[in-house]
C-alpha cells in the first residue's frame, strides 16, 4: 500500500495580539508625539526633507514674532504659526498612518510623497515671488523705506495667488478637454 501525500493545511490563525508587528512600522501616536518639536515626527517616519521644511517654517516664524520689526502683523504670524505647528503633529501621525497600512500590504493606499526638489526648470511664479519679496525687504534694510503699508496691501498676495491657481486650473482643464477629444 503507497501512503497517500499529506493534504496541504491552511495556515492557522493567529488571534491579533499574538501577531508579530512588522519592524519597519511607525506609531502615528510617537509620530504625533514627536512632532511637537516640529518636523521631528516626519523625520522618524521616514520623510526627511519634510521634516526639515517643517523645522525650518516654524523656526523662520519664531524668528520674525521675536524680532519685534513686524509688531502690526504679529497677530497674522501668530496665528499662521498655530496652524502650522498643528498641521505638522496631524501629517506625521497620518503618515505613519498610511506608511504602516502600506506596509501591511493595502494596495489601496499610495504613500504620499515628500518634497520634490526645484529641478532645472524651475518655477515662473516662485521666481518672481521671491525676487519681489527680496526686491522689497531691501528697499527696508537698505534704504530706510517703510514697510506699514504692508499691513494694508498683504491680502492681495493671497489674490493674485488664487488667480494663478485658477488660470493654472483653467489651463489643465482645457488641456485635458483637448486631450478627450483625440
Amino acid at each position: 500500500m503507497s501512503a497517500s501525500p499529506p493534504h496541504p493545511q491552511a495556515p492557522p490563525v493567529v488571534p491579533a495580539q499574538l501577531r508579530v508587528r512588522d519592524t519597519r512600522s511607525r506609531s502615528p501616536a510617537l509620530a504625533a508625539i514627536l512632532s511637537m518639536m516640529p518636523g521631528l515626527g516626519q523625520v522618524y517616519v521616514g520623510y526627511y526633507q519634510r521634516g526639515f521644511v517643517h523645522a525650518a517654517v516654524v523656526a523662520s516664524l519664531i524668528t520674525i514674532l521675536a524680532s519685534h520689526t513686524v509688531e502690526r502683523l504679529s497677530p497674522l504670524f501668530g496665528l499662521f504659526m498655530t496652524f502650522f505647528w498643528l498641521y505638522n503633529i496631524i501629517d506625521a501621525a497620518r503618515r505613519a498612518s498610511l506608511y504602516n497600512d502600506a506596509l501591511a500590504g493595502n494596495p489601496s493606499i499610495e504613500l504620499p510623497e515628500d518634497f520634490k526638489t526645484p529641478g532645472i526648470r524651475g518655477s515662473v511664479f516662485g521666481g518672481i515671488a521671491l525676487i519681489v519679496a527680496g526686491f522689497i525687504l531691501l528697499l527696508n534694510t537698505r534704504f530706510g523705506v517703510s514697510l506699514d503699508w504692508v499691513e494694508q496691501w498683504w491680502p492681495v498676495a493671497p489674490m493674485i495667488f488664487g488667480v494663478y491657481l485658477l488660470v493654472r486650473a483653467l489651463q489643465e482643464r482645457r488641456a485635458s478637454q483637448s486631450n478627450d477629444s483625440r
